[in-house]
């Protein structure tokens, strides 16, 4: 082989392995949790907080760095549930329509890779989740420009979108046998394996806020509705009202927390007739973000300012084993549980008292503690977002969202 074309191959060679050396670099040490957080007084931007999230670490509760964007808050809203295994991480500020997307491979270096408003005719995304093929299938509230048309602007849709921000496909969820009907995509659950989603309708928009009560289910396989459903009403006819997120419980039915703070179970999901059923109420309203583990059901209930667990195991008839109180005046929303060290992160954007808290969850007995190890600077449990001054030069108080552990 001549010199010169020995040496351009042993070139290539380097940079090819290079190249293969970053695909497949290894996972940083430690564990992080990632919240997605504003600026309470809606003068500065949105921001990803990373905090140590490592039992084992001597920093353990502690804020490591953040990740400023461009937009200046109006509602930091959701993230993905949980850590999508590309590190590629979406998260919205829901009344400006816009959803980053984050690489957060480096957890202590996360980038933004890029963000997007409108998609496929729909705005203001609300939620994620994540296909098997590792795609994004998100529910838009809004089909697009439909302001105007008082019917059009009660539809939505579903749009599966790459980590590059890129539509890949997507279905209206309009209905015309539900012509009159609130269709404001809202969350989902992906059944792979009975080829089904199912979304619920509900609105992010006060004067549409009681008129949310139906579910919807679709072919995953090519976006086909299958069917719109009525919840079912129960004694107080409230606690059906305003049905948010669907989890798919341990024996394959799927369990939808409601702003009325009611769980409505539906099964029957793989045939023409899938039929939900009110299976349990919490007292109060404006329940926020469930969690399942195992065979328990973790609810947020501002009634009871925390949190209350149920067990699922018998699904058409769940039991109430604990609660636990944060506070007086703890108001819960956002709940998301952590595999690896077996805890639940709970947010409050309420008031600047209330503080991110990890929770201890007894798999045996479904009993809820704080974990008083997660402590802030101040040495109190839990992360504050009250005034301080964060990483990216922002003085002030964070209003916290979404949260995620890193897997």
């Amino acid at each position: 082989m001549p010199r010169f074309a020995f040496a351009l191959a042993a070139v290539l060679l380097f940079f090819s392995v290079a190249l293969q050396s970053v695909e497949r670099r290894p996972t940083p040490p430690g564990h992080y949790l990632f919240v997605w957080a504003g600026d309470r007084a809606k003068k500065d931007n949105d921001f990803l907080a990373v905090i140590d999230a490592d039992p084992a670490s001597k920093t353990y509760g502690r804020l490591l760095t953040t990740l400023a964007t461009d937009q200046r808050t109006s509602r930091v809203h959701h993230t993905e549930y949980t850590m999508p295994e590309s590190g590629m991480l979406f998260a919205n500020d829901h009344d400006v329509g816009r959803t980053f997307i984050f690489d957060v491979r480096d957890p202590l270096h996360p980038k933004t890779v890029t963000s997007f408003t409108d998609m496929a005719g729909y705005v203001h995304p609300h939620s994620y989740l994540r296909l098997p093929n590792g795609n994004v299938l998100a529910t838009f509230q809004h089909a697009h420009h439909s302001a105007t048309d008082s019917a059009a602007a009660k539809t939505g849709g579903l749009v599966e979108i790459n980590d590059h921000g890129k539509v890949v496909r997507s279905a209206s969820n309009a209905d015309p046998d539900f012509s009159t009907a609130l269709l404001m995509p809202y969350s989902l659950v992906v059944l792979p394996k009975l080829d089904r989603v199912v979304s619920t309708n509900s609105s992010m928009h006060d004067d549409d806020l009681f008129s949310g009560v139906t579910y919807q289910v679709w072919r995953l396989s090519d976006l086909k509705l299958l069917k719109t459903a009525y919840f079912d009403v129960g004694a107080n006819r409230y606690a059906h009202i305003s049905p948010e997120e669907p989890r798919l419980g341990p024996d394959g039915s799927v369990f939808v927390q409601t702003l009325g703070c009611g769980v409505e179970r539906i099964t029957a999901i793989d045939t023409s007739e899938p039929k939900s059923q009110l299976v349990f109420t919490f007292p109060g309203n404006w329940c926020g973000v469930s969690t399942i583990v195992g065979h328990y059901l973790v609810q947020s209930v501002p009634a009871v300012h925390g949190f209350i667990v149920l067990d699922i195991a018998d699904a058409a008839n769940p039991r109430e084993v604990s609660r636990l109180k944060l506070s007086d005046t703890y108001r819960p929303h956002w709940t998301g549980w952590d595999p690896k060290t077996l805890r639940l992160v709970a947010t409050s954007g309420e008031t600047p008292a209330d503080r991110t808290y990890l929770l201890k969850l007894d798999q045996a007995t479904g009993a809820l503690t704080v974990d008083d190890a997660f402590r802030d600077t101040d040495g109190q449990p839990g992360f504050s977002f009250a005034e301080r001054d964060w990483p990216h030069g922002f003085k002030g108080v964070g209003a916290p969202h979404g949260a995620v552990f890193t897997r």
